[in-house]
């Protein structure tokens, strides 16, 4: 009983005095600062005292104008006005100019909050640009020290109310957007863009940029009226309609460039046929790879057990490629020649890769076609089931016409011509059935692993015996380079969608038409979503523009990166692509086995897309040659066959007309894993 007598009587403050256990825990990881603890622990012993008075002691005391810089022999009408006046020009200035300064010009400029803001405004811009010319590292606008310049005192009712007024503004616009201003046509400065409100009569001087105003103007700090923290809105680049009229795209493709027209190449042959290692040696020889990395490379290779392939990983960069010995994924990289700029893409080989390697090809303008010149390597390639003749056939139907074929290996046949000769025949009359012209192939003997013929003309008497051409680079500098359509529509097609670090995603793709701008407003198509752009990179460089032909990263926001998927096309607000489920097409029929009839399904590869599709109607058999319609309504078609038929795919996709963009009017049917029909688009449905 004792011991429940002791419990009944326990003082149980004595024990809490010292550990206050409900404010930490005995096993925090992490460790506090004793000023934090102070402002979030709860203690029992000190009580919180009411502190300072409260708002209505404020409202009930004496209601008479207190302001050291009012000249006291103003009559109350003045000094409403300039109450009403200081009022309209703090809403634009926030706090970034002391009361003193606004009374004075106030006062100077009869009460009139625009003429006021002006004198205010150039004053501030002379101030910005002394400051600056004097080397000084300070803000554009001198700030006064509110605890040295005495500030003008107004009714703390007024205060009260004014504050509030801050607070149901920062309500209403959860964040102030910022916005070019002039006051009165004359000085431009950043402020925010706050609606003009009537109040007392006066209306508050706060309007947009016009497109004239140049943007290099000294512009002035503002902060918002609530509290002291000062806003960290960044200055917003040039506005999209200005930039659209200041730009003469064409002079500054030509200034950019230095005089060298922009070419894009791509990489295709049978698998195993050297393309990876030859591009890696010229890139090597051209001095894009340093000496150091291609010696870790090589020791590299060394230990894999694949000593041969130490060229190939400088375009197969991913682990699983260099494991399994095989380009899975497009490589993009950049070179120059002497009269060219050229992107690189190394496209897959390997028949399981074809929707990559149609995408890559589908961004090219030129092509070099690399064989195996070995014995029965060729043949392998070339016959039924090899990548030679579907990789040829697709380029062209894509619209390649420029074509180099790099006979490789050749050393291993000791440069023999009769071999290099008997590849050349074979090819040269496929290449022409396919739809090459024999004066825009070109064929160049060389060797991707010894690099011979590939950057300087080859010295190997074998070789230089009976071949006295071009080396391979010299060659891709000889390719005409194509017409960029720039004065068109803006159209980007996705080819990547990723998270970069900061705010808003990146998207990559080429250029097919038009140019973009940072701080420009684009369209997502078929998402129909806008965004903004907020930075263009073209080979991890930062630009301010891009345009037709560049293979850009595009960082955007304004958008939710769930609604981008690859395929998607970036467009111009004003003039969108077409978006369709169902379109009409002439179509190439290439070697297929079975029929194609009514509801045959198919894969549509289309730019970067890669979508379910049904035929739905077989409209018309053309002619060839001519394009007479020869049978309507067919039951079927076989191969080689031209016609016209009506294709239905599952989700909606961005289009255009073959005629309008023969870039984006082109697509590839393919069925099984293998590539039946070659197609443009004459009509969209819906």
């Amino acid at each position: 009983m004792s011991r429940h007598r002791n419990v009944r009587g326990y003082n149980y403050d004595e024990d809490f005095d010292d550990d206050d256990i409900y404010g930490q825990s005995v096993d925090d990881d992490y460790c506090i600062s004793p000023a934090t603890a102070n402002q979030f622990i709860y203690s029992r012993q000190e009580r919180q005292a009411p502190k300072g008075e409260t708002l209505e002691e404020e409202e009930d005391e004496e209601d008479v104008p207190m302001s050291p810089t009012v000249i006291p022999n103003l009559d109350p009408l003045d000094q409403a006005k300039l109450f009403s006046c200081l009022d309209h020009m703090r809403t634009v200035l926030g706090d970034a100019v002391p009361d003193s300064v606004l009374t004075q010009a106030a006062i100077r400029c009869g009460f009139d909050p625009q003429k006021a803001l002006d004198a205010i405004l150039s004053e501030d811009a002379k101030t910005a640009l002394l400051t600056t010319s004097a080397g000084e590292e300070t803000a554009p606008v001198a700030r006064v020290n509110p605890e040295k310049a005495p500030l003008p005192q107004r009714t703390k009712q007024e205060k009260a109310k004014s504050r509030d007024g801050s607070d149901n503004k920062l309500d209403s616009e959860v964040v102030p957007k910022v916005a070019r201003m002039t006051v009165s046509g004359k000085k431009q400065t950043m402020g925010f863009n706050v609606p003009s409100t009537g109040e007392n009569g006066v209306v508050a001087a706060a309007a947009t940029l016009p497109s004239e105003a140049t943007p290099k103007r000294p512009e002035t700090p503002s902060r918002v009226s609530k509290g002291d923290e000062p806003s960290t809105v960044p200055t917003p680049g040039r506005s999209a309609g200005k930039a659209r009229q200041s730009i003469n795209i064409k002079a500054e493709l030509e200034k950019r460039q230095g005089g060298k027209p922009l070419l894009n190449l791509v990489v295709i042959g049978h698998v195993d046929a050297g393309k990876s290692t030859l591009m890696g040696h010229l890139l090597y020889l051209l001095g894009h790879v340093n000496k150091r990395t291609m010696h870790k490379y090589e020791q590299e290779s060394k230990k894999a057990g694949k000593a041969s392939f130490a060229y190939a990983w400088v375009l197969d960069e991913t682990g699983e490629e260099r494991d399994r010995g095989v380009t899975m994924d497009v490589g993009m990289t950049k070179f120059e020649t002497n009269s060219k700029v050229v992107t690189l893409m190394d496209a897959p080989g390997h028949k399981d890769f074809i929707p990559n390697m149609i995408t890559g090809a589908a961004q090219a303008d030129v092509a070099v076609l690399v064989v195996d010149a070995s014995r029965g390597e060729f043949e392998a390639g070339f016959e039924a089931g090899g990548q030679t003749r579907e990789h040829a056939l697709l380029v062209r139907s894509l619209g390649v016409t420029q074509l180099a074929v790099a006979v490789n290996k050749m050393d291993q046949v000791s440069w023999q011509q009769e071999r290099f000769q008997d590849i050349t025949s074979k090819l040269g009359h496929f290449l022409k059935q396919a739809g090459f012209k024999d004066s825009d192939v070109f064929y160049i003997p060389t060797s991707g692993l010894s690099g011979e013929n590939l950057v300087t003309r080859s010295s190997v008497t074998q070789l230089t015996s009976w071949y006295s051409g071009l080396s391979l680079l010299e060659q891709i500098d000889a390719f005409k380079a194509p017409r960029r359509s720039v004065d068109k529509p803006f159209r980007l097609c996705v080819s990547d969608v990723f998270k970069d670090q900061g705010s808003g995603f990146c998207v990559t793709g080429k250029i097919e038409a038009g140019y973009i701008q940072t701080g420009e407003r684009t369209l997502a198509m078929p998402p129909n979503e806008t965004c903004t752009v907020k930075g263009i990179t073209l080979h991890d460089e930062a630009l301010d523009w891009a345009a037709a032909g560049d293979h850009v990263s595009l960082t955007v926001t304004g958008m939710d990166i769930i609604k981008i998927n690859v395929g998607c096309v970036f467009c111009d607000p004003k003039e969108p692509i077409r978006v369709c489920t169902r379109f009409r097409a002439r179509i190439l029929l290439f070697n297929i086995e079975v029929p194609i009839t009514q509801g045959f399904p198919v894969l549509l590869h289309y730019q970067t897309v890669s979508e379910p599709a049904t035929i739905r109607k077989l409209v018309s058999v053309l002619h060839k040659s001519s394009g007479e319609v020869l049978k309507k309504k067919p039951k079927c078609l076989s191969k080689g066959m031209n016609a016209i038929v009506e294709i239905q795919t599952q989700r909606p996709v961005a289009l255009e007309l073959y005629k309008d963009y023969k870039e984006l009017g082109r697509f590839m049917l393919r069925y099984v894993g293998s590539t039946i029909a070659a197609g443009v688009v004459t009509e969209i449905k819906q």
